[in-house]
């Protein structure tokens, strides 16, 4: 029943969430107008908002003019979906449930929105920091004072990164939204997260999207592999630090 009910109601911020990636990067409101057409400028009726469902019903087209919609609506919407149904398998009705899905959401919501017009927009990056502190008193992550830690850690060490590429490059190398992403970052997951978010980050964007930015020319939406980072991060982070330390470094992690 729990996961029953976290599934729907992912997938009804899911449906909400692909309106944030829409219009926070164009600094528009997500509350009016109400959610239309692009094409024909029809508004969505109530009963076509069911998420998932309506966009098969409809076969992935208006219901006024026809055009094809785009089939980021209903992945955005299965996605957070699973994410919550994911967090309530996991944890049950506990807190740190609603943390990690609130997390797992924001970086869905930035990996999206980067990759469509890379830009991170603060209401993720600033608000989720906030989210992030405002949780670690309740749940099973870092206590305030490693959230707030994590957070600065996150800033600040992002910020120098981008300084030295600024330096090495001789031009801006990462943009202002993926500095303050790794705030939110580091007030989810404390400065060990933060850490391993960079290198995994790092690592996925080098091997993912390394080579078509070179043949290309173009930027790396660097917010995306920094997502899926944290990601990786707040699901196995201890695990895998724990093996860096004994079976790398050989040191005891205790």
């Amino acid at each position: 029943m729990v996961v029953g009910v976290a599934a729907v109601l992912g997938a009804c911020l899911g449906s909400f969430l692909n309106v944030c990636v829409e219009r926070w990067p164009e600094r528009r409101s997500v509350i009016s107008p109400r959610s239309r057409c692009g094409d024909c400028e029809g508004p969505v009726r109530w009963f076509e908002m069911v998420p998932v469902l309506n966009y098969l019903m409809l076969r992935g087209r208006c219901a006024r003019c026809g055009v094809r919609l785009s089939v980021q609506y209903p992945l955005v919407e299965a996605g957070a979906a699973l994410i919550w149904a994911g967090m309530a398998a996991r944890w049950g009705a506990e807190a740190e449930a609603v943390r990690g899905a609130v997390f797992l959401t924001i970086l869905l919501g930035i990996a999206v929105a980067d990759a469509r017009t890379y830009i991170i927009p603060d209401q993720f990056s600033l608000g989720g920091a906030v989210a992030g502190m405002a949780l670690a008193p309740l749940a099973d992550g870092p206590d305030l004072a490693g959230a707030a830690l994590g957070a600065v850690a996150g800033f600040v060490l992002m910020r120098l990164i981008a300084w030295l590429g600024r330096i090495a490059f001789g031009k801006e190398a990462m943009g202002g939204g993926d500095i303050k992403m790794m705030a939110m970052v580091g007030a989810f997951l404390g400065p060990a997260g933060v850490v391993l978010t960079l290198f995994a980050g790092a690592l996925f964007g080098s091997v993912i999207f390394g080579p078509v930015s070179l043949r290309t020319g173009r930027l790396v939406p660097f917010g995306v592999f920094l997502a899926l980072g944290a990601g990786i991060a707040y699901g196995w982070g201890d695990a895998l630090i724990g093996w860096y330390l004994h079976d790398v470094l050989r040191l005891d992690p205790t």
